[in-house]
């Protein structure tokens, strides 16, 4: 139980960076980004290139979070410069990013069986305490994303990002330029989803160019979880609330494939869970306006 807890755990966390990105496209700027099923993988296919070239495990996360943030650019100036819809930006981008990502691997999946990454070698059927380092390598990350993140947040490009999402046309009325913040939201968002998938490649060290596929799903699953779960907890309010939910995703679905399910059937169960989730959302807020209503109305 212990090494399920751990491997789970560790998984969460390194889904963690996509599942703030999301956080940051559909929480923040309400922009429905589909491009993250491609900068995913993109993320995982410059790590896996980098290591065999040679490079540091730490140098191929960053030159992964840099590819992820040219996508980004790319989907936030088709909507920003060519008035592109958001929701068709985010399939361009990610059609694109398929031909991408093969050309840049040169075939469909790589090995890196025997080339260093970050993680200790076959994490998952190793040792508790392989499974422990692992898990504190993808902590020590998340909690280096994250303090940059509060911080770059708490600076006047930070707050009007926050602003963009919260009333465009206030902003405007501001002066404040709406498009470029745009494509500085969608930067981040994709820089960190392709974080994320250069550490998914390194910790199961190999990378393949279907392995974003649903990631969109498991995103906004672990956001709405950590922000359901959390929502009357003062102190995991917005970013810190949608980590907990990846740990909380993935421990779920982790107990699902423990009960025996057939991996052919995992895409399905993905989507049960996130329909779960909504419903579990929806009622909580029925639940919330209608003590709402009795509240006031007792005041009465």
């Amino acid at each position: 139980m212990l090494d399920f807890l751990l491997s789970n755990i560790g998984q969460g966390l390194i889904y963690a960076p996509m599942v703030l990105g999301v956080y940051i496209t559909y929480s923040i700027l309400d922009f429905p980004d589909l491009s993250v099923d491609g900068t995913f993988p993109l993320g995982g296919a410059v790590a896996a290139v980098s290591l065999l070239a040679g490079w540091d495990p730490i140098i191929a996360l960053l030159l992964a979070l840099l590819a992820g943030a040219a996508a980004g650019f790319i989907t936030g100036a088709l909507h920003v410069y060519l008035k592109i819809t958001n929701l068709l930006c985010g399939i361009l981008v990610m059609t694109g990013l398929y031909s991408v990502n093969l050309k840049i691997m040169g075939k469909s999946n790589i090995a890196l069986l025997k080339t260093g990454t970050l993680f200790p070698s076959n994490v998952e059927n190793g040792t508790t305490l392989n499974l422990l380092y692992a898990l504190l390598i993808s902590l020590l990350i998340i909690v280096v994303i994250k303090v940059i993140l509060d911080l770059y947040m708490r600076t006047y490009s930070g707050k009007a990002l926050l602003a963009v999402g919260a009333s465009e046309q206030l902003v405007t009325t501001l002066s404040v330029n709406t498009g470029k913040m745009k494509i500085i939201g969608l930067m981040i968002a994709n820089g960190l989803t392709a974080l994320s998938g250069a550490m998914m490649t390194q910790y199961q060290r190999f990378a393949d160019v279907n392995m974003g596929s649903g990631t969109v799903v498991v995103g906004l699953a672990a956001v709405i979880i950590g922000r359901t779960v959390f929502r009357r907890v003062r102190f995991m309010q917005g970013s810190t609330s949608v980590i907990y939910g990846a740990i909380i995703y993935k421990i779920v679905v982790g107990l699902v494939m423990r009960l025996g399910l057939d991996a052919d059937w995992m895409k399905l169960a993905t989507a049960v869970i996130f329909v779960l989730v909504i419903v579990l959302q929806r009622v909580t807020a029925y639940r919330q306006k209608a003590a709402a209503r009795k509240g006031g109305g007792s005041r009465a």
